[in-house]
């Protein structure tokens, strides 16, 4: 169920209910029996579970497809072989 901020027009006394969505909305001021209006809030919302951001990305633990794709072996073959022109000048000698 939500949680609904209230305000008194009257004395201005701020207070919470707990109701469900469907409920009537509060309309007595419990301190001085005022008329109250329902403000809006920022709903307090967790999404939870596999698929949002915070659960898969948002730790900084690194996943296997990123260590595929950083460059390393790429990068590990070309330095283990010999450039073309190099190989190819002192093999004519």
């Amino acid at each position: 169920m939500p949680l609904y901020e209230y305000e008194c027009f009257v004395c201005r006394h701020r207070f919470e209910r707990i109701h469900r969505v469907d409920a009537e909305p509060v309309k007595i001021c419990p301190a001085c029996g005022g008329s109250v209006r329902r403000l809006l809030g920022t709903p307090a919302l967790q999404f939870k579970g596999s698929g949002w951001y915070i659960t898969d990305y948002g730790s900084g633990r690194s996943t296997g497809s990123t260590s595929v794709g950083n460059g390393n072996g790429a990068s590990a073959d070309r330095a283990g072989s010999a450039p073309p022109s190099a190989g190819g000048s002192g093999d004519d000698d």
